[in-house]
């Protein structure tokens, strides 16, 4: 699905743009230190004028035919461009853990890192870091999350293709 860039757009969402819309796929997951499983997800992405984009994705277990059956994460946030293609995302997991992460952005590639980790004390994943790869390949947006919890080195985690679909 093509899309248009809004002419009145801050100049520092430019590298972002690409990211804005709606969108669904599916993907594989693979539980630290237990079994793979796959997911459908939706992800989220607007711009309101202000010097970032939202973001927002759900990922949810599904049956023999893909439906969505159960929740199974959401995790919410803003990407903040900065100079040089570099740029900040925040992201808050309801399950208590928020994370900070700095990257770059390289055309249709963002690579992203942590920074900070911060847990509540009731926090339900004890996550203590994390590695992110986003793309634009062949107009899909595909993602890469790596995690590593206190108990885990960080290792693939999440990965997924999602399409276009508003």
């Amino acid at each position: 699905m093509a899309f248009e860039i809004d002419s009145r757009m801050r100049p520092e969402l430019l590298g972002l743009a690409w990211m804005i819309g709606h969108w669904e796929g599916t993907g594989n997951g693979h539980h630290l230190g237990g079994d793979e499983f796959e997911f459908t997800a939706t992800v989220d992405v607007a711009e309101n004028g202000g010097a970032y984009l939202s973001y927002v994705m759900q990922i949810f277990v599904t049956d023999d035919e893909g439906r969505p059956i159960q929740a199974l994460g959401m995790e919410t946030g803003f990407w903040r461009p900065k100079a040089n293609g570099e740029v900040e995302v925040v992201i808050a997991h309801p399950e208590g853990v928020a994370e900070i992460y700095l990257g770059k952005i390289e055309g249709a590639k963002i690579e992203l890192t942590t920074d900070v980790v911060a847990r509540t004390v009731t926090a339900d994943i004890p996550l203590s870091g994390g590695h992110r790869l986003y793309g634009n390949v062949e107009s899909d947006l595909m993602f890469a999350y790596d995690a590593g919890t206190t108990e885990y080195p960080i290792q693939p985690y999440l990965w997924a293709r999602l399409r276009r679909v508003g």
